[in-house]
């Protein structure tokens, strides 16, 4: 399925996200808390169902604003307890926030403090407010609310959200974002905007939050990825009433923020008088929908998605981390998009050539639909060899030239075998590329390849066994698009 095409026009989504942004500070004069929700710098799933979308995209949106906004980063107290690691990037909590603070930092975005929410002195929690103001990062605690968000009257005093620290900011745009959901980015914005009514500062809050798509259709194959994307937070896409009451206009918005509308709307009409807004769908700040260019690429690349991750999450369930219910999930969001696990164009031609060889073996799709397999060898992995063939390819070279010679791979099988423990001998696809790249500095036809290897990205892959994280790390690096059978070798 895959394509190569763009079906995103990145240059007027961050043109009209700004515009829209700035149009809601005005909006509420003094200063906009604005819940970044998703991932800032680095959202890959973004990326994969808009193609055309830069990773990086709501990042360059904000650098157009920087002289109006600052950063603050959210985390759960109890995260930190509880070790709790972002699955993409295979991290603890506590660690992407200092990793957060430096990138934003380094591009001369301005992260004026972080806040710890569900604060209760836990030791390392303590421990990582040190490590902050080592690095000249202000520190604030936000604490549990009983009986939160219903119980109005206690989180509307002087018990509730008035016990939290007032967090102090200089600009009139607060970007509140955070290393994952449940950190509690709402409650820091709601928080604030009752310490700021207090002080007879005009605060107003918005949400920007890429997905559910509010102006796709419900069952549109980009909010079904998304709906894929978090079956583990039971996030469920659904129309916004309040939305079509107001409007009579259907939107979609996701469960979580109707749910919590009515309390919302009940908080502003206490703080501000009255609520700024009539439905969850008014919060939001998101021109993504706008900036499709071609809806069937975008589909495709949907589709794409919502198989993938009912492949990672069988692959999850066999290493005992995904449950059933997820899986169950998973498949009836597939039977809606009308899709089958065997539409992933990959999987066939890697499962044929396990059949034929005996071993696991690995299929790769690049842009322009060719396909090309590999297999296990006494040397190489079969997504080692996929790799090289992939290069060669790329670089027009015969299929039966070496790229490398046996002479390089044995002295590093020999040190991978006798020196440090490994029953394995083949080369992971780490080991290959560092010994292609050595093989470059004297063979022109290595040298080749590796100039090729910028071309991987967006390519699929289907492994008919279950990879190393190694090897998942380095598609992930490559900006390969990786399934593999729930199977280990």
């Amino acid at each position: 399925m895959s394509s190569g095409k763009t079906g995103f026009d990145n240059d007027k989504y961050l043109k009209m996200q700004s515009e829209h942004i700035r149009e809601r500070i005005s909006h509420f004069g003094d200063k906009l808390y604005l819940e970044f929700g998703g991932k800032l710098f680095d959202d890959y799933h973004a990326s994969r169902v808009l193609p055309g979308f830069k990773p990086d995209s709501k990042l360059q949106m904000l650098l157009q604003l920087k002289d109006e906004a600052e950063i603050v980063i959210v985390i759960n107290a109890g995260d930190i307890e509880k070790n709790k690691v972002r699955g993409d990037l295979g991290i603890t909590y506590d660690k992407d926030v200092i990793r957060l603070f430096q990138i934003f930092t380094k591009i001369g975005l301005y992260v004026s403090s972080v806040v710890l929410t569900r604060y209760e002195h836990q030791p390392t929690a303590d421990a990582f407010q040190s490590r902050l103001e080592a690095l000249g990062v202000k520190v604030y605690h936000h604490y549990s609310i009983k009986g939160y968000p219903s119980n109005l009257e206690l989180i509307m005093s002087d018990g509730g959200y008035g016990k939290n620290d007032y967090i102090q900011t200089s600009r009139r745009l607060v970007v509140v974002t955070a290393p994952g959901p449940g950190s509690g980015k709402m409650a820091t914005c709601l928080s604030q905007i009752y310490h700021e009514h207090k002080r007879g500062i005009k605060a107003g809050y918005a949400k920007f939050e890429t997905f559910p798509i509010w102006n796709l259709p419900l069952r549109h194959p980009v909010n079904i990825a998304y709906e894929a994307a978090t079956s583990d937070l039971n996030d469920v896409n659904m129309i916004d009433p309040f939305h079509l009451e107001a409007y009579n206009k259907t939107t979609v918005n996701y469960n979580r923020d109707i749910e919590i509308f009515p309390v919302l709307n009940s908080m502003f009409e206490r703080i501000l008088g009255k609520s700024p807004y009539k439905s969850p769908t008014d919060m939001g700040v998101n021109m993504a929908g706008n900036c499709i260019i071609d809806n069937a690429t975008v589909c495709e690349a949907a589709n794409e998605e919502i198989i993938r991750r009912y492949y990672t999450a069988l692959c999850g369930q066999k290493k005992g981390t995904v449950s059933e219910e997820e899986i169950y999930k998973l498949e009836l969001l597939l039977k809606q998009a009308g899709l089958k696990a065997e539409d992933r164009s990959v999987i066939a031609p890697a499962l044929a050539k396990e059949q034929q060889t005996g071993e696991p073996a690995a299929a790769m799709e690049l842009p322009d639909g060719t396909i090309l397999t590999g297999r296990t060898s006494e040397l190489l992995g079969a997504c080692s060899a996929l790799l090289l063939n992939a290069l060669k390819h790329f670089a027009e070279l015969d299929d039966k030239i070496l790229l490398m010679s046996p002479h390089v791979i044995e002295p590093i099988q020999n040190l991978k075998i006798q020196h440090l423990g490994n029953q394995n001998p083949r080369l992971h696809t780490d080991e290959t590329l560092l010994a292609l790249s050595i093989c470059a500095a004297t063979d022109e036809n290595a040298k080749k390849a590796m100039e090729q290897i910028s071309k991987l990205w967006g390519c699929e892959v289907h492994s008919t066994v279950i990879l190393s994280p190694v090897d998942e790390r380095i598609f992930k690096r490559l900006g390969v698009n990786l399934t593999c059978e729930p199977k280990f070798s």
